[in-house]
This record gives C-alpha cells, sequence and structure tokens, in this order.
C-alpha cells in the first residue's frame, strides 16, 4: 500500500578533511579527500540537526511577514484542499462505480458531468501546489546564496578558505550544488511530511466511521513497527553517500584541473598521464556506485515486501473485519450493491492512509539526506564565521630540526600588531611564517617611507611572496608589529594580471564600477592617458571602444595585460604598490618609463625582478638568501647589481 516508486533518498555528511602543510590550492582536493579518515560530522536527525536546521531556517525566513512566509501558507492552503479533493474523488469515483454495476444510466451521467466539471478546479489546486513548491525552493536559495556569499566575499575570506584553512576543501560545490540540494531538500520535505499528516487525520475521522477505530489503529501499528525497522536497515545509506559525493568531487576536481592547467599539460605533452588520472578517480566512482547500487536492490526487495506487499496482507485484514463479520450491525440489512459501494469506499480510503503512513516511513529517508546536507552547509558557516574573525584550522609543522638546538618560535596566528599609519611600512621584529609555521625568516626589521622605492630580490622559496602576503594581510602576523598604510592604499601588480569579466573601461578601473569612476571625477580622457602612458591607446580603437566586452584574458596578450595593470596602478594611485615580476613582458623602454611616472605621481614602489636595469629605480634593496637570512641596505654607487 505504499508507492512502490518511492526514490532511495541519500544522506550527504560534512567531513572534516585531514590537514595538509601545503598552502598551494593545487592537488589538495584530491590529497585531503584520500586522508580524509579522521573527523567527521555524523548526520542523524537527532538535538544537533534540529539545532541546525532552525539555525539555518532563520536565515532562508528572516521574519514572520516575507515572502517566504506566503509561500509557505499557500502550500499549506494548496495541501488542505488537495486532500479534500481527494476524499471527494473517492467517493465520487465509488459512485460512479456503483452506478455502472447498477446499470443506473441517470446516475451514472450526474456523477460523470460532476467529475468532468470539477477537473478544472483539481487541476488548478496541484499546479498552484507545484508553482508554490517551485517559488519556495528559488526563495530560498535566493535567501542562503545571498548570505553565504555575502561571508564568502566578506574581505579576504574566499582566499584563506582555500589557502589558509584546511576544513573545506570544495567550496564552490557547496555554495552552488550543496545549498541547491539543501534548499530543495527542506522544500520536499515540507510537503512531503504535511500532506501525510493531513490525510492521516481526515482518513482516519472517516474510517473510523465507517469500519471503526480498530482498523485504522491496527493499521497505524503496523507501520510505525515497520518503519523503525526499515529506518534501522538503512542507516548505510549515509556512510554510502558521503563516499559518493567525496568521489564526485574527486572526479569533478581532476577535470577542471585538466582545463584550467590545459597549457601546461600540452607542453609537457601529458595527456596520457591526464587520462590516467581521470581513468583511475572516474573508475573509484563507478565501483562505488556499483556497490550502491547492489545494496539499494536488496534495500528495494526488503522495502517492497515489508513497505507494500506485507502492508496490503494487513490492510485486507483489517478492511474485511465489519464485512466477513455477519454479526455486525453495520451490514445486517445492507444489499449487494451497497456493500460493494461501502467496501471500495473504505478500502480506498484505508489504502490513501496507508500511503500517508508510508510516505512517513519513507520520509526517515528524506530526513537523514537533508540532515546531511545541513551538516555540510552549517559547517560551511562555521568556517565562514571563523575565518571573518581571524581564526582558521591548519596543522603547523614542527620547528625542531636535527641537530638544531635553539628555542622554537611560539607560533600563534594572529599575535601581532598591525599599525595602519600613512606613507609608512615598518617591519618591527617581524617573523615570516607561512599559514602552516615554516619559519622564512625568524625577525624582520626595516622600515621604508613613501618616495624610497625598494628592490627585492633573493632566490625562489626565499620568501618575496610570502612577505608580499603578510603586507598584504593576506597571510596571519605570528608577532611583532606590522605598521603600513590601508589596505586601499597599497595596490598589488602580479606578473599575471586578472583581467575581470566586463568591458574595456572595466579592466583599467577593476575593482572601481563606473559609478565608483563617476564619482572619483575621472573621466574617460583621462583613462585615454593612462593607456597611451603604457603604450596601449591603440587598443581602444582596435577593441571598439570602452564599451566593448572581451574575453580579455585571452584576446590580450601577456605584455598588453602586464601594461594594462599598471595604467590600473596610475587609475588607483596607492602610496605603496607591489610589482611582483610585471614588467617581464615589458620592453626596457617602457619599463623605465612606467618607473619614472610612477615616482612622478608618488607611488612608492616595492619590486621583484631580476632585470639589472631596474637598480637606477629604487632606493633601496632588500635581498633574502632563502636559509633565514637577510639584508636591507641602501643602493649607492658602490652596490653590487645582480640579476640579468
Amino acid at each position: 500500500m505504499f508507492p512502490c516508486e518511492a526514490n532511495l533518498a541519500r544522506s550527504l555528511t560534512e567531513c572534516y578533511l585531514s590537514r595538509l602543510g601545503s598552502s598551494k590550492r593545487s592537488g589538495k582536493a584530491l590529497q585531503n579527500n584520500e586522508q580524509k579518515e579522521g573527523k567527521k560530522e555524523r548526520a542523524m536527525v537527532d538535538r544537533v540537526f534540529i539545532a541546525r536546521i532552525c539555525r539555518i531556517l532563520k536565515i532562508m525566513v528572516p521574519r514572520t511577514l516575507c515572502k517566504e512566509t506566503g509561500y509557505l501558507l499557500l502550500i499549506a492552503v494548496m495541501l488542505v484542499v488537495r486532500t479534500y479533493c481527494d476524499i471527494w474523488m473517492i467517493q465520487n469515483g465509488t459512485v460512479i462505480e456503483s452506478a455502472i454495476i447498477g446499470r443506473s444510466r441517470k446516475d451514472f451521467k450526474k456523477y460523470l458531468f460532476n467529475f468532468i466539471a470539477a477537473m478544472p478546479a483539481i487541476s488548478l489546486v496541484n499546479n498552484f501546489l507545484k508553482y508554490g513548491l517551485n517559488e519556495l525552493k528559488l526563495c530560498f536559495r535566493v535567501r542562503l546564496t545571498r548570505y553565504l556569499y555575502e561571508e564568502y566575499l566578506k574581505t579576504y575570506t574566499y582566499y584563506k578558505m582555500g589557502n589558509l584553512d584546511n576544513r573545506i576543501a570544495n567550496p564552490d560545490q557547496l555554495l552552488t550544488q550543496d545549498v541547491e540540494k539543501f534548499c530543495n531538500s527542506v522544500v520536499d520535505l515540507y510537503s512531503n511530511l504535511s500532506k501525510p499528516f493531513l490525510d492521516i487525520v481526515l482518513y482516519i475521522f472517516k474510517l473510523t466511521s465507517a469500519i471503526g477505530a480498530q482498523g485504522p489503529a491496527s493499521m497505524m501499528a503496523y507501520l510505525i513497527i515497520s518503519g523503525f525497522f526499515l529506518t534501522r536497515l538503512r542507516r548505510p545509506i549515509g556512510k554510502m553517500t558521503i563516499i559518493e559525493q567525496k568521489y564526485e568531487g574527486e572526479y569533478r576536481y581532476v577535470n577542471s584541473r585538466l582545463i584550467t592547467n590545459s597549457e601546461e599539460i600540452a607542453f609537457y605533452n601529458g595527456n596520457l598521464r591526464e587520462k590516467q588520472t581521470i581513468h583511475k578517480t572516474f573508475r573509484k566512482l563507478v565501483e562505488h556506485l556499483h556497490n550502491f547500487i547492489l545494496f539499494r536492490f536488496s534495500m528495494g526487495f526488503i522495502d517492497t515486501i515489508i513497505a507494500k506487499y506485507l502492508a496490503t496482507v494487513v490492510g485486507y485484514l483489517v478492511v474485511s473485519r465489519p464485512f466477513l463479520n455477519l454479526s455486525d450491525p453495520r451490514h445486517q440489512n445492507s444489499t449487494h450493491a451497497e456493500l460493494l459501494e461501502d467496501y471500495y469506499q473504505s478500502g480506498r480510503m484505508l489504502l490513501r492512509m496507508s500511503q500517508a503512513l508510508g510516505r512517513i516511513v519513507l520520509a526517515g529517508r528524506e530526513m537523514t539526506r537533508l540532515a546531511g546536507f545541513t551538516a555540510r552547509i552549517t559547517e560551511l558557516m562555521q568556517v565562514l564565521k571563523d575565518l571573518n574573525s581571524g581564526k582558521y584550522q591548519r596543522t603547523m609543522i614542527s620547528q625542531e630540526k636535527d641537530g638544531d638546538k635553539k628555542q622554537p618560535l611560539s607560533l600563534i596566528p594572529g599575535s601581532g600588531e598591525i599599525i595602519n599609519s600613512d606613507n609608512l611600512i615598518k617591519f618591527d621584529h617581524v617573523p615570516l611564517v607561512t599559514p602552516n609555521g615554516d619559519v622564512l625568516i625568524e625577525d624582520l626589521n626595516f622600515e621604508v617611507r613613501s618616495g624610497a622605492n625598494v628592490l627585492i630580490c633573493g632566490p625562489n622559496g626565499c620568501g618575496k611572496s610570502s612577505l608580499f602576503r603578510v603586507l598584504g594581510e593576506l597571510w596571519p602576523l605570528f608577532g611583532g608589529r606590522l605598521t603600513k598604510p590601508v589596505r586601499g592604499k597599497l595596490f598589488y601588480v602580479p606578473q599575471r594580471p586578472y583581467m575581470t569579466l566586463g568591458t574595456l573601461r572595466d579592466q583599467v578601473i577593476y575593482p572601481d564600477t563606473l559609478e565608483d569612476q563617476k564619482k572619483k571625477g575621472i573621466s574617460d580622457q583621462v583613462l585615454k592617458e593612462y593607456l597611451d602612458n603604457v603604450q596601449l591607446g591603440p587598443i581602444l580603437e582596435r577593441e571598439g571602444g570602452w564599451d566593448s566586452v572581451q574575453d580579455w584574458m585571452d584576446v590580450l596578450s601577456g605584455g598588453e595585460k602586464q601594461r594594462m595593470a599598471m595604467a590600473r596602478l596610475f587609475y588607483h594611485k596607492p602610496q605603496f604598490a607591489i610589482l611582483d615580476e610585471c614588467t617581464s613582458a615589458v620592453s626596457v623602454d617602457v619599463e623605465g618609463y612606467i618607473y619614472s611616472h610612477c615616482r612622478k605621481v608618488g607611488i612608492t614602489l616595492f619590486t621583484v625582478s631580476h632585470r639589472k636595469s631596474l637598480w637606477k629605480h629604487h632606493d633601496f634593496y632588500l635581498h633574502m638568501d632563502g636559509r633565514g637570512n637577510y639584508e636591507f641596505k641602501k643602493i649607492t654607487e658602490d652596490t653590487v647589481e645582480f640579476g640579468s
């Protein structure tokens, strides 16, 4: 008597991934997933789940009078009306069949026309219900997505989640697919629980007057007991779905990694190796899905017997009692047609009631699935909250080295002090430390005032980029005192500049918008001068004007992107700018003009470069040897220049 086509629900639980030392995102997801057999959040329907779902529901339904509340009421009203429509259709259908068996043409026409007349109204109710459910899913998704992105894109949280904290490996999946599945699951569960509860109440009332209270009570007792039994058997579904989501994430990751690094892989001729990696990841997913299908097959076999066929047997026993009991006063004087009509009506109501109870029993799987999504979303919310408050979780590497008798540093992320001050950058006893605790320089001390350009040099891995990440507040300060301007007065220009989606104008003014440009009082003519300064003036005509929209990462060459980044620097006019090999694809004469112009407009530069031609544009140099030592000195005529 249960619907045999009920889908097997899945439970998706949040898992804490194993902590890795690397601060690079590349390869992190696969490594974390393969080593994640550590801490796990259990996705169970318990008080923790109730607390979590209530917390998220407050975000999706922020107040009593809102659009979401209206859709909830619409769905509730439509569910009530639909239940009454079901009861009416049972009664009307039984009367039509009775008229056919009794050969009453008049009654047949009357009740058939009643059914035809009611069809538009019943159809309208069903479609209003679908409309309300779909709109509510969309509203919930909009509310939750906006809340999460508000936290995710606050300051540098998106960077910290991928580079400082190891708990979330694939935030893109959580913010898109998992949020959508969670919202759909919440709304479906609301519908799948409220309708059966309402059906049970109404059908018990109708059946009690028809066959007595013992019949519905017996049916409910059987279905409740069978529900507990089936829920016990379904426990492995949660763990199997966790593994499925893990393998799905790995498979999607290796494919996106191939797309992101396609050029490098093509140069290495690495297609065969990448094919092996993708096939290996896909094979793990397929093997698990085969096991999952076998488990669902066995559970489907048991579900069908207990929830359908045995329930049918119990239903026959219950509905037959008043008819087979010859001493029952209800049917002592009934005709054959009346007995048949009463049997059909009672049997169908009992069928609908048992189906409603069955949906509640099977909703246990949906609840477990929702508990998994809830755990995932709650974990994301907690990580975002921690990162926005300056906390992150990452395994720190050991500071004890063989033969090293020095006392290791006490590394506490965020224990340093940042002081905002204009026209000054000062490192005062600041240890240069990576987020996983790797000490690059134990005690960094130097001071740079506006107008004094600094050239930073040293071998790869010595800490040049780490210095900039600390200066840009991307990495936490592990001690000491750092004096620097506020973030808006410090600009970073990387070797491979980022080109945003949008117009040619957007490439120059990023991250400002057109409205911000107008507020600053900077005209397009001034922007044109910035392009002319870096010899990009012809690009304006070549690409069709300021409002031309292109895929600028592909349209612009490497040198053009670097010069565009310098035009962007001229537009923002920060107090300090960090140039990280950002003129490597620019000619020497253009490079010289750029440095001269920066000094002219008062932009103080920190430059990472191996070009000897740049030494003349700087006043100090900071040399790191990669072994924990550094040298900060003024550039004089006696300074030995190194580089190429």
